[in-house]
């Protein structure tokens, strides 16, 4: 069992939990994730690792209560305990250090697992920006974590409550019309922002990582759900990745895959028969 030190809800649909997960914390990098189990009947649900503190023997995941094992989730409160919290899994982010600035660009949720990639760039000593982007302002999560660090924070919402009007890719295409420069891109977030960051950094042929936390189901390349094609190879996104070189993902394969299981999700019964 693993307790839970602190909740947060960062908005309507979005919640933070730090877990006490000792082994997990020591070994952890930007760019792994977990697998948690609410109780001992729970269905196993990927989440990637948005903050560790290693003194302190914790974990910080962010979810949204999309679900039923996500609102189970979501009814857990600080001092209760959740089942499972296996980790870390997956292959840690290939930062390096670089004399330019890396920009991130983050989509919704997207910003919990580009939080840890760019503070750990700025503790090398690379200069990084980032793009959050939202519906609305209510859904621009942890911009001042960001501030903390990062040289320029940018903010797009889909209806201009904060920031830019319009999305992550139009205040991505403006910095680099107006001729910033940057060593990489990392962009996380829904597929379809991801597919359209890399249609905007590719004219600029500015190399751009990209995560396929989105298509995981399993999380240990045992069901074959996060089949993805990369340059032409086969790829698990669990056990090879998340993370990948954007311009090499076959964005359409991978949009495919994740409305594989819509219907069966829409009539998912875990647990309702209590």
């Amino acid at each position: 069992m693993y307790k839970i030190v602190s909740k947060e809800k960062l908005n309507n649909a979005v919640e933070l939990m730090e877990i006490h997960a000792p082994y997990v914390a020591r070994k952890c990098e930007p760019g792994q994730f977990i697998i948690i189990r609410v109780d001992e009947d729970g269905e196993r649900v990927p989440l990637t690792i948005a903050d560790y503190d290693r003194e302190k023997e914790t974990v910080t995941i962010i979810y949204q209560v999309v679900g039923y094992s996500t609102e189970l989730l979501a009814k857990k409160e600080a001092g209760d305990y959740v089942q499972d919290f296996v980790g870390p899994l997956g292959m840690p982010s290939p930062l390096h250090k670089s004399e330019k600035k890396v920009i991130g660009i983050a989509g919704g949720v997207g910003a919990a697992p580009l939080y840890p990639q760019l503070r750990k760039l700025a503790e090398m000593g690379v200069g990084v920006d980032v793009i959050i982007g939202g519906r609305s302002e209510e859904f621009v999560i942890l911009e001042e974590k960001f501030r903390e660090f990062c040289d320029n924070v940018y903010i797009a919402t889909d209806d201009g409550s904060k920031g830019t009007k319009g999305f992550v890719t139009d205040v991505l295409k403006d910095l680099l019309d107006k001729g910033e420069e940057y060593e990489e891109a990392i962009a996380i977030g829904p597929l379809i922002m991801m597919k359209n960051v890399v249609k905007v950094t590719k004219e600029a042929d500015l190399h751009t990582m990209v995560s396929l936390n989105p298509i995981m189901i399993d999380g240990t390349g045992m069901c074959g759900g996060c089949r993805v094609t990369v340059g032409g190879e086969t790829k698990f996104a669990c056990v090879d990745g998340p993370d990948f070189d954007g311009f090499l993902v076959d964005f359409d394969q991978c949009m495919k895959r994740q409305g594989m299981f819509k219907e069966e999700e829409h009539q998912c019964k875990i647990g309702r028969g209590k």
